[in-house]
């Protein structure tokens, strides 16, 4: 075998092995973000795939069984809901009307969340941090 065959060999497996590292790096944590409206105009077409689902929780639609951490809610962008469930431990931001970033999975029974995210309903405001004297 010639250098230069052995120097293009070489550089075939250390760039194909990087590409393949690569690939299956970004097939796990790749998952769509979606909005819900956006979810389910076409619900069917979106079944089993890993996304992030974005909405808001609908006013008193969060139901927890007694004595467990399952979670049943509603989650609302424009006209559209899906029905979530989540087991597990919840932000304290999770309330009625929060807005939430749920990341899992669609199926015909709603979204299965394996991780709630609820966004702060605060807002920075720089006028009202300045007249406060910028604390």
């Amino acid at each position: 075998m010639t250098r230069p065959v052995r120097a293009i060999l070489s550089v075939v497996v250390v760039f194909g092995a990087l590409g393949a590292l690569l690939f299956t790096t970004m097939r796990e944590s790749a998952a769509y973000y979606k909005h819900v409206d956006e979810v389910m105009d076409t619900p069917e077409t979106w079944y089993g795939k890993q996304m992030n689902l974005h909405g808001f929780v609908v006013e008193k639609s969060i139901m927890k069984r007694p004595d467990t951490l399952d979670y049943r809610f509603n989650v609302k962008n424009g006209d559209k809901i899906v029905l979530a469930s989540y087991t597990g431990v919840v932000p304290d931001t999770f309330k009625d009307g929060a807005e939430v970033v749920l990341t899992g999975t669609l199926g015909p029974d709603g979204f299965h969340a394996k991780e709630v995210m609820a966004k702060c309903p605060s807002k920075y405001d720089p006028e009202a941090k300045a007249a406060k004297g910028g604390q």
